[in-house]
């Protein structure tokens, strides 16, 4: 277990460094071969550390409070308070590991140090955690600057916002309307022992999360794994059959695939990363549907628009992705105040870019995974004020909740 305890640190490190959480893992398990129960406690450990960040951090520091000159047995000690205060492994067991994997660093100079801290812990854990309760970095586990952010924006919310994005997310699926619906499903999962309910006509909410081989006739096509918030975007955009539809920025294509088992629709899957769009491919040949797939940047449209209006665009422009930070912990420490000026450019620069290929009478989704109102009604405001040929038909800010993660939509008319 040492190792894990190891690559977890690793992991880390990398996410620190800049990295997403996604592709700091990968590294990790493409170093170290591991066996699929290790790879899920590598998995478990290291998204844990980062929902938690805030209060571990706190209460090494009490422990120890100055930072070590070693920072890989930092990131050990994290790693290893995290499994001491948060999971069920063996207490003894995590010690003697931390300590083993100690000896790896630095020559060993911090073994002893190591053993004394985490056996603190455990010998303060009541106080500790006690003392990380009333500092609010520690107890929401978000950078003080977010909490402040989102306290402005939402007065009544904001601590119920934080306490929903350190939970784990929901598992939600998406019944393909061509072949079912959700009551029908909900009645086929539990003929298998699958507990679920119905969220509305098409989507349902498993009680228990599973792997995606376990549901019946996902490899068919029948149902594919879609929060229920990212669900709406399909739903707000109405489309019939015949349209010529846009998916800006498709990738990994849960939208793409909604949208075409709603309606018989000529649709453009867009997306400036090549190697994310096989996703985009891959679940289209799962459900059995077909779009025209594109490798190109939306924002650039003379390279790749044939030139034919668009009756219905999906603009689900880059964002702080703040409203999914449960599926992406390692999401409210690798941000920076300073990042959300410059998505803003890229959100407006998108959207107008995007507009004169929409019809007269057309629909554009203006879509985000985002709760900062500066990426949202403020992008929309500022939209309408440069176009006046827009009308803003209906928006909706979904703060993440117990069914579904936070998104922003705003629908976009185009007038005669």
């Amino acid at each position: 277990m040492h190792l894990i305890q190891e690559l977890a640190a690793g992991v880390l490190e990398r996410v620190e460094k800049g990295r997403t959480l996604t592709e700091a893992l990968a590294q990790a398990q493409r170093k170290q071969e591991l066996s699929p129960a290790e790879r899920g406690a590598l998995q478990d450990i290291t998204y844990g550390s980062l929902r938690q960040l805030g209060q571990l951090r706190f209460v090494l520091r009490r422990l120890v409070p100055k930072p070590l000159p070693v920072p890989e047995i930092e990131r050990l000690l994290l790693v290893a308070l995290y499994q001491l205060l948060h999971t069920r492994a063996a207490d003894y067991a995590v010690v003697d590991q931390a300590v083993n994997a100690a000896a790896k660093l630095a020559h060993g100079k911090f073994k002893g140090l190591v053993n004394g801290v985490l056996r603190n812990a455990l010998r303060q854990r009541d106080e500790l955690l006690a003392a990380a309760q009333r500092d609010n970095e520690a107890r929401y586990n978000h950078p003080r600057w977010w909490l402040q952010r989102l306290r402005a924006a939402y007065p009544a919310q904001w601590a119920d916002i934080l306490d929903e994005s350190n939970r784990h997310p929901p598992m939600t699926l998406r019944v393909n309307a061509r072949h079912g619906d959700a009551a029908g499903y909900v009645a086929e999962l539990a003929a298998q022992g699958m507990a679920a309910r119905a969220l509305d006509s098409h989507a349902v909410l498993l009680e228990v999360p599973c792997n995606v081989r376990e549901l019946p006739g996902f490899a068919d096509g029948r149902v594919s794994v879609q929060d229920w918030g990212a669900q709406q975007a399909a739903r707000w955009l109405d489309v019939q059959h015949g349209m010529r539809v846009l998916d800006a920025c498709a990738a990994p294509g849960g939208k793409s695939g909604h949208l075409l088992e709603l309606a018989d629709i000529e649709l453009t899957a867009l997306d400036v990363d090549a190697a994310r769009l096989t996703r985009v491919t891959d679940n289209l040949v799962r459900l059995g549907l077909a779009a025209n797939v594109v490798a190109a940047d939306a924002g650039q449209p003379a390279v790749w628009w044939d030139g034919k209006p668009f009756d219905r665009i999906l603009a689900d422009v880059p964002c702080s992705a703040s409203g999914v930070v449960r599926r992406h912990p390692d999401i409210k420490w690798l941000r920076r105040p300073a990042d959300f000026a410059a998505l803003g450019q890229q959100q407006g620069a998108l959207s107008d870019a995007l507009w004169p290929l929409l019809a007269a009478g057309g629909k554009m989704l203006y879509a985000t995974c985002s709760i900062m109102p500066e990426e949202n009604r403020q992008q929309v405001e500022a939209f309408l004020q440069r176009h006046p040929d827009a009308q803003l038909l209906q928006d909706e800010q979904l703060l993440p909740t117990a069914e579904h993660d936070g998104f922003y939509y705003a629908l976009l008319a185009k007038r005669s």
